[in-house]
């Protein structure tokens, strides 16, 4: 199941160019679109999308700002006048031979194919056998389920291995790697026009792994087995034991090799901070592993470490049908929350009185009348006396009569 895409925004990065180009920082932004600066750092990393008026506000304060910049204002008049957008690079291909995804899978770093938006949208570009390097790629229209089936086939053995380190489990690195594709396939529009689709999946995964609720599920509760190798098994437990912020721009920078700013914007935080973190993680693993301080053998460690792994991964049609089976599902359930609300209110109306009724006040006393008299039990000496004067004779000689003396 997908979802229509409403007014089009720029990408994440090219927001955040936009905003520093116009000398704005996150506050003022956010205080120009009233909403938080937490709110405008998860609009600049890609994680949300505003939506609805906001995100028409949205659009145009960011086309304003691209008009104001020279350097946006080519693209601006090209996307006004319906050319042809230049090409960008985002991992779309599915080849075979060199750069091919088996061998991409002992990696850490995903290469990149420079496509155009409207390429990915349609397809992949026609690979002939003899391909002419003079001659322009042509699409091939492909069905959304065929395009998301070629960008998991890609992403996914690199992405497995990427949180597997971040988190040292293999069935939750899986896991949070599938739950990110099916949330891919129900936004699907969205990440079809993401200047990196593979970025996109990549932070809802880690957020997901890196989630607070994962040590309260009882299968998560028990260690999983180590690495055989000794090596492997020091420098994973090394990485696990970095705080997750640490740990994960870590990841980013070293391992999967993104720049500082895109690592910035990815675990959605200031520049100078995700220098500090990485600063920090980079001395906590220095100090266990000295031979780790080099960061170029540092990133070929994480890569052979994740490359040992034999991890596994679901077929794309199983992760499409099971995305579309949890959105069918929470689609019931709202609507059946709403069921028994519609049910609940009306049976209140049905049962609720239908005039005021006025409450009963409480008893008060009222003086200057005589309380209501009435006998009351006997005592003992009254029943006594009572049995006696039933037991003699009213008349007869024996009772005296008084009289004048």
């Amino acid at each position: 199941m997908t979802r229509s895409p409403g007014t089009p925004l720029p990408p994440p990065k090219a927001r955040r160019r936009l905003r520093e180009a116009a000398s704005l920082t996150q506050a003022q932004l956010a205080d120009r679109m009233g909403v938080t600066r937490a709110t405008v750092r998860t609009w600049e990393s890609g994680r949300t999308t505003p939506r609805g008026r906001r995100r028409e506000a949205y659009a145009e304060l960011l086309k304003t700002l691209a008009e104001e910049e020279p350097a946006a204002a080519e693209p601006e008049a090209q996307a006004e006048s319906g050319a042809q957008p230049a090409p960008v690079p985002v991992v779309v291909a599915v080849r075979t031979g060199p750069g091919s995804p088996a061998e991409a899978a002992d990696s850490l770093v995903l290469p990149a194919k420079a496509l155009s938006a409207e390429e990915w949208r349609e397809g992949e570009p026609e690979r002939e056998p003899t391909p002419d390097p003079k001659a322009e790629p042509k699409p091939v229209a492909l069905t959304p389920a065929q395009a998301f089936d070629a960008l998991y086939e890609f992403g996914t053995p690199a992405l497995v291995r990427q949180t597997y380190l971040l988190t040292g489990r293999r069935e939750l690195a899986r896991e949070s790697v599938e739950r990110a594709f099916q949330t891919a396939w129900e936004n699907w529009p969205e990440v079809a026009r993401d200047r990196d689709p593979v970025g996109w999946v990549r932070a809802v995964a880690y957020e997901y792994a890196l989630s607070p609720w994962q040590r309260f599920r009882p299968r998560n509760r028990h260690p999983e087995p180590p690495p055989a190798d000794p090596g492997d098994r020091t420098l994973l437990n090394t990485l696990i034991r970095l705080p997750p912020r640490h740990r994960r721009t870590l990841l980013l920078y070293d391992g999967v090799g993104l720049d500082l700013p895109e690592t910035a914007a990815e675990t959605e935080a200031s520049t100078p901070a995700t220098a500090n973190r990485l600063l920090n993680a980079r001395r906590a693993m220095a100090d266990r592993l000295p031979e780790l301080a080099d960061p170029e053998v540092l990133h070929r460690r994480l890569a052979e470490v994740a490359s040992n792994e034999r991890l596994r991964a679901a077929k794309p049609p199983t992760v499409r049908v099971g995305s579309e089976r949890r959105a069918r599902f929470w689609t019931r359930a709202a609507i059946a929350f709403t069921a028994a609300l519609i049910g609940t209110t009306a049976l209140a109306l049905r049962t609720a009185p239908t005039h005021y009724e006025p409450p009963v006040s409480p008893g008060e006393t009222v003086r200057g009348v005589p309380p209501k008299v009435a006998p009351g039990a006997l005592s003992d000496e009254e029943l006594e006396l009572r049995q006696k004067l039933r037991d003699q004779m009213q008349d007869g000689p024996e009772r005296l009569t008084p009289r004048l003396e």
